[in-house]
């Protein structure tokens, strides 16, 4: 191959390296052009070995420049030149949207949830900075290396950087939400050290999302229904008179035995919800009759007390006056008619006896 022209336009947006050309080695002619876009960076190899790095801009390969013999100068190698040269081509430009996440679950040991399995998600971004260092590292011999093969090859390296930073960083999975940044941003210092040692910036690091399996999250949602829910009676009140209302609205098709299924089940209903609104007034009524007022001095105290706390005054009812029955002798009210153990009656004078 005799080059002339050497150049290399990025169709796919997804090339990072690109290398002229694609097998083999080629002869380049003297005072041949290279032209390198404003985003690229091309490496020029001679016999296997990197001679010099060119940056953006028209390049004339010249004897000044690189020690390239030309065809001519072969001759006795059979117009083949023994210094077999390729230009790897480097895109330098920020490749977004650069997906990571678990292959497999992250076992994570949380304060409220004990050990748990959680899966991570997000994107980063990444531009190649040193070219000679990332071509020899990375690329190697390979003719053209693609954001994919970038992707695939940080992959573990990000996971087992953000499992330690998760480790270190979170106690409970419930506090996330207010978390997020704080990890992308404590990961994100950790792996760009293993980005830049092979000519690499890691741009942007995010974490999408941490979620755990699908039945610990139904568990979560159950826990978080009936923390909701709060009081349990008034809740299954509003259910069943809610059942009642669309049975109304929905009456049963099907004729006497439908009709007879609907009509136990109203009387099942019509059973059930007085006891259950029974039960809630007298929860109520025995809410409000747990204070009362001290007719002392106001205070608001037990209603089983009996002396007021603030005052001492005493809530015990002071005796009633007695008096003796004239026929048997017991002690019985004053203010008796009959004398409630042998029923003589007793008359107005006796009630002066004491």
């Amino acid at each position: 191959m005799f080059l002339e022209i050497i150049q290399w336009f990025n169709e796919t947006g997804t090339e990072i390296i690109h290398r002229i050309p694609e097998q083999g080695s080629a002869d380049i002619k003297m005072g041949a052009q290279l032209i390198v876009r404003e985003t690229e960076s091309a490496i020029f190899f001679r016999d296997g070995k990197a001679m010099d790095v060119f940056e953006p801009g028209r390049h004339i390969l010249s004897t000044q420049n690189l020690p390239i013999l030309t065809r001519l100068l072969s001759l006795p190698y059979g117009f083949k030149s023994p210094f077999q040269s390729e230009v790897i081509f480097v895109d330098r430009k920020v490749f977004p949207n650069l997906k990571w996440g678990t292959s497999q679950p992250i076992l994570f040991r949380d304060k409220e949830l004990e050990v748990v399995r959680l899966r991570a998600f997000g994107i980063f971004s990444a531009r190649i900075v040193d070219p000679y260092l990332f071509a020899n590292t990375i690329v190697g011999t390979q003719n053209i290396y693609t954001t994919g093969q970038l992707q695939e090859f940080y992959r573990s390296i990000i996971l087992s950087r953000f499992t330690d930073t998760l480790g270190e960083s979170l106690s409970s999975i419930f506090d996330l939400p207010r978390l997020y940044d704080e990890l992308s941003g404590a990961a994100k210092s950790r792996i760009a050290t293993d980005f830049n040692k092979y000519g690499i910036e890691l741009v942007d690091f995010y974490v999408s999302s941490v979620t755990v399996p699908e039945e610990v999250q139904k568990v979560i949602d159950e826990k978080t229904g009936m923390n909701a829910i709060g009081n349990m009676n008034q809740y299954l009140q509003f259910k069943a008179a809610k059942a009642i209302e669309e049975a109304a609205k929905n009456p049963t098709p099907g004729g006497t035995a439908a009709a007879g299924a609907g009509l136990g089940m109203g009387m099942g209903m019509g059973m059930i919800i007085p006891g259950m609104m029974q039960q809630a007034m007298s929860a109520e009524k025995g809410k409000e009759q747990l204070m009362i007022k001290c007719p002392n001095c106001n205070a608001i105290i037990p209603a089983d007390s009996k002396f007021c706390s603030k005052c001492g005054h005493k809530f015990v009812a002071d005796t009633p006056k007695m008096i003796e029955c004239s026929n048997c002798h017991k002690q019985i009210p004053a203010n008796s008619l009959f004398c409630s153990y042998c029923g003589h009656e007793i008359a107005k004078g006796e009630e002066k006896k004491e």
